[in-house]
């Protein structure tokens, strides 16, 4: 199960963030935060990236204001970096996650 968390934002959107395993190097762990219509949907565009069973049980780690900021400012509305990054380390477009050719 996927540690993560949502905020619903004044607009009535959704920003969900979830630790998830990278889906071609499972040995990684990537946070990976998406803004949508709802938290449904939010899984839905996950599920339809390769991370199959991604779910949000709970709210234990929901998105932090960097985090929120930085996916809203992406036009894709979704952006990850690597679990374990610094809160200095960039945030990643989804389109690049297939690119990490280095492991932890």
């Amino acid at each position: 199960m996927a540690v993560g968390g949502f905020i619903k934002l004044p607009g009535g959107t959704v920003v969900v963030a979830l630790g998830l395993p990278h889906p071609a190097c499972p040995e990684l762990t990537v946070r990976v935060v998406v803004h949508a219509l709802n938290r449904q949907r939010a899984l839905t565009r996950l599920s339809n990236l390769g991370f199959r069973g991604a779910r949000l049980s709970g709210n234990a780690e929901p998105p932090n204001p960097d985090e929120v900021s930085a996916v809203l400012h992406h036009p894709d509305g979704l952006v990850w970096r690597e679990y374990r990054a610094r809160g200095t380390d960039p945030w990643h477009p989804i389109s690049a996650l297939n690119r990490v050719a280095h492991h932890p």
